[in-house]
């Protein structure tokens, strides 16, 4: 588990009051006539600022065509996307994104991916480089700032991803199933390690997974989304205590919430099949 707690946050950076998502009746639709296609049912959800929510829900249910919404990659059919009241018209440094796949640039070192962001937003040469070094050391890598992405196992490749999200000091930090890839132990890790840095800097986490235990581990509160076309049917609060240890999955708490998650999922997993069955 990574030391973060000693590192002081910079000044911007988990701004308390900032990174409420209010999602306004939103549908979202692909291609047209014989060929359309409908990822989002009518939905509608509030995020509260410095809140950590999991969406959860069966294959293709539209998990990560909703969090793309709120990226300001998909544009709503239908409805808004606001953050902190402003509607979201497109991608930006408000909102942080990590994906699944690592997304760095493979031609640049470390230390040159996590400063790119801060250069590209008007910082100095220097000020890019302190602010990269600054995360870099958040998330355990500043000594190997000057490798270059292919010579990173999966999981540290993952935590550059996450300190270039967090360098250009979000309000809203958006994950689409970042750990999905990752050896189990690994997994683990990088669970409790983003919990370290979510609890230190307090900012909106919106975290896509179609892993049961991950979304009861690491959220407030957990989303559980439709079968195609996807809609929020269930918002389950985790009324688990922080900090949060692997030990919790012992407890009643943890398994009652997992129970209720896992047969959620499973009936709308059903559903999906006989669809696609007819």
């Amino acid at each position: 588990m990574l030391d973060v707690l000693k590192f002081k946050a910079p000044q911007g950076a988990g701004d308390h009051g900032k990174g409420q998502v209010d999602i306004n009746e939103v549908t979202i639709t692909f291609g047209k006539g014989n060929d359309l296609y409908q990822a989002v049912e009518t939905t509608s959800i509030s995020i509260k600022a410095g809140e950590f929510v999991c969406i959860l829900g069966p294959s293709g249910c539209g998990k990560s065509t909703l969090l793309n919404s709120i990226a300001g990659y998909v544009e709503p059919t239908t409805g808004e996307v606001t953050v902190d009241g402003e509607i979201v018209d497109g991608p930006s440094p408000d909102r942080g994104m990590v994906f699944q796949q690592y997304s760095l640039l493979p031609w640049k070192t470390v230390y040159e991916n996590v400063a790119f962001g801060p250069k590209m937003a008007g910082h100095s040469r220097t000020e890019a480089g302190s602010i990269a070094n600054t995360f870099l050391g958040l998330v355990g890598l500043k000594k190997f700032g000057s490798r270059y992405p292919s010579e990173l196992s999966g999981g540290m490749q993952q935590r550059v991803g996450i300190a270039r999200a967090l360098a250009n000091y979000p309000s809203v930090l958006l994950m689409d199933e970042p750990f999905g890839a990752l050896d189990a132990q690994t997994r683990l890790m990088m669970q409790e390690s983003l919990l370290e840095i979510w609890q230190k800097f307090g900012i909106t986490v919106v975290f896509v997974t179609h892993d049961v235990d991950e979304a009861v581990f690491l959220a407030d509160r957990v989303l559980i989304m439709s079968a195609a076309p996807g809609r929020i049917i269930e918002d389950l609060k985790v009324n688990l205590p922080r900090p949060r240890t692997t030990d919790l999955a012992a407890t009643s708490e943890y398994m009652t919430a997992r129970q209720f998650c896992l047969d959620t999922i499973k009936s709308e997993s059903r559903k999906a099949f006989a669809e696609q069955n007819k």
